[in-house]
């Protein structure tokens, strides 16, 4: 059984894992609002199509409690199904190109095409954005993002009186360009870039990064002129 034609049910339990790294049977349960019998039984499956793996976890005195998180296989598949990714051989070839680019014209060379590709990145996302308010350019970047095969969302931060800063997170819970960040890490840095040039009147910086083993990459977006 593929992915695609998982209960919805197992897709809100790989969702999850996707978003919050690993989660206990009842975890899941009480996010979901499913029974732990039911819970089980969908993880079981799971478990038998390599989507997801656990480890036992001693916790008291009681039994070890099974901590459950998505195996590669269940994160590349969820990501695609929830962002409409571009099948992995895309990025394989992308990064086959890369490579032979590295090889042909220098690493320095591909490092200058692959910044002015996110520099016109850049200002494809400043027109695209609008001109309404901070918040609402946000909001239109994450469905940019979204249409472009990552898993991402944005809340606003209430800040405390001592940070009269507006400030909004923004999470991309996968990478859609994975492959290729992992052999070119510097489309990371790029990408930040690209969110400050899309957000001229914002300061943007990481907070945590899927490159350093995390399991999603974060953005603090605050707004300069408040």
């Amino acid at each position: 059984m593929t992915i695609a034609h998982q209960p919805s049910t197992k897709q809100d339990i790989l969702q999850h894992l996707l978003k919050h790294a690993s989660a206990t049977a009842q975890d899941l349960a009480e996010a979901l609002a499913v029974s732990p019998q039911a819970i089980r039984r969908h993880l079981k499956d799971l478990e038998a199509e390599a989507l997801i793996e656990y480890q036992s976890v001693q916790t008291g005195m009681g039994r070890p409690q099974h901590v459950y998180q998505l195996s590669q296989k269940g994160r590349d598949s969820v990501a695609a199904l929830s962002a409409h990714r571009f099948p992995n051989r895309y990025g394989e070839f992308a990064v086959s190109l890369l490579d032979t680019l590295a090889e042909t014209v220098g690493k320095e060379q591909v490092s200058t095409i692959l910044r002015k590709q996110w520099e016109r990145k850049a200002i494809e996302y400043r027109q695209r954005l609008g001109k309404g308010s901070v918040q609402e350019r946000v909001a239109n970047l994450v469905e940019l993002r979204k249409a472009e095969g990552y898993m991402a969302e944005w809340h606003k931060i209430e800040h405390p009186e001592q940070n009269p800063q507006t400030q909004f997170i923004l999470t991309e819970h996968n990478c859609a360009i994975s492959n290729v960040a992992e052999s070119f890490p510097s489309v990371c840095g790029h990408e930040l870039e690209m969110f400050a040039a899309a957000l001229p009147d914002c300061q943007v910086e990481r907070t945590h990064w899927i490159n350093d083993g995390e399991h999603r990459c974060g953005y603090l977006i605050r707004c300069k002129d408040d």
